[in-house]
């Protein structure tokens, strides 16, 4: 496990950073983006502060199971506001988004049943940022929210060239056996304690098998917090274990600020 960095030193990073953000006149803007993987066509949405000058880190940012919506793409900008390059990329397709969770649990097992088309899926949105003239290629991360970050953890298995992934209520994949010198990434775990759907005993086989394949995870669990925690959104959809959690939202954001200071360094 290689050693994390000191707090302070971390913060400083954060905030040079949001300073610089904040000092140029920052606009940041969100661009639609059509491309392709296999027969699908997929949409994503690039964020960046075009005030800015420069190549920066760029940081994937993968949706919850309900599709592309505005929740990723407003963390795409917050990311942007941060003076990060951020592609809200797109595992669905058609523009599909939807409010009910038959139908998004539906869409999510189509992608989930091959793990491989999974992950090219999700490494075709990482090649469009990449593409970027805004992007510095040897500085990338992925994060994601539920299904999203249970994405982020299968790019960092197939051995995509990242830095950091960050996963926030995300089901915890535990890597394949064998994988660990694929893997190139750093992991930062955000995970209700309470959350129903990824219960204390998957956490506990998730922990075991990246101990086993030498990842290097830091883990952060919120006491009496549940499913999707950090979208302000989650408890209209009257699923009793989706439940907003200002607090843990601040934090694991924060968390992911200071993660990002230390791997981008």
């Amino acid at each position: 496990m290689k050693p994390a960095m000191s707090l302070p030193r971390a913060c400083v990073l954060v905030l040079a950073f949001a300073l610089a953000a904040g000092q140029s006149g920052a606009e940041v803007k969100l661009e639609a983006i059509d491309y392709q993987q296999g027969e699908s066509k997929l949409t994503g949405y690039l964020a960046y502060d075009d005030a800015l000058k420069g190549r920066r880190p760029g940081v994937v940012v993968v949706h919850e199971w309900w599709g592309l919506n505005d929740y990723a793409k407003q963390r795409a900008r917050m990311l942007a506001e941060l003076g990060y390059v951020a592609f809200a990329l797109d595992m669905y397709g058609d523009n599909r988004v939807t409010e009910h969770g038959k139908q998004a649990g539906e869409w999510m097992s189509q992608i989930t049943a091959n793990v491989d088309r999974w992950r090219d899926r999700a490494l075709a949105g990482l090649e469009v940022l990449k593409a970027s003239d805004h992007v510095d290629t040897d500085h990338l991360a992925a994060i994601g929210y539920c299904f999203g970050g249970a994405t982020v953890m299968q790019m960092a298995y197939a051995g995509a060239d990242l830095d950091g992934v960050a996963s926030f209520h995300g089901s915890l994949p535990p890597p394949p056996e064998g994988s660990g010198e694929a893997i190139k990434a750093r992991f930062m775990v955000a995970h209700g304690n309470d959350d129903e759907f990824v219960p204390a005993e998957r956490v506990a086989a998730f922990m075991q098998a990246v101990v086993n394949e030498d990842v290097d995870v830091t883990f952060h669990g919120y006491k009496g917090v549940r499913h999707s925690f950090t979208n302000p959104g989650a408890d209209s959809h009257g699923i009793p274990n989706l439940k907003y959690d200002a607090a843990a939202d601040q934090d694991s954001w924060e968390t992911l600020q200071v993660f990002f200071a230390e791997i981008f360094e």
